[in-house]
């Protein structure tokens, strides 16, 4: 049984000074969402974005960070990765 993918899934974002804020996913697959960090330009982690509507990266060392959020998109077995993870919404940044 194959996925089945129904419109574009979307959501805005939000920095409240180093936390970021999620609102709804319209179109919402119901795949692994997470948030992504890259700190200058190179991910350095993802986070579980499924439970909880806000995220806030315990990164301190100096820098520009930029968070974005992403949901899973299942391509099938017949692919060799099974999958990838597609930015779903904008994207925000902090310097510390």
């Amino acid at each position: 049984m194959d996925q089945v993918f129904e419109g574009t899934p979307k959501a805005d974002i939000r920095l409240e000074g180093r936390k970021v804020i999620r609102g709804e996913v319209s179109n919402d697959w119901a795949s692994r969402l997470q948030w992504k960090i890259s700190h200058n330009g190179k991910v350095v982690g993802t986070a579980p974005a499924r439970a909880d509507l806000d995220y806030e990266h315990p990164g301190t060392e100096a820098g520009t960070y930029e968070i974005v959020l992403e949901l899973w998109k299942y391509e099938g077995f017949k692919v060799k990765d099974h999958g990838k993870f597609v930015e779903i919404s904008n994207k925000v940044n902090y310097t510390v």
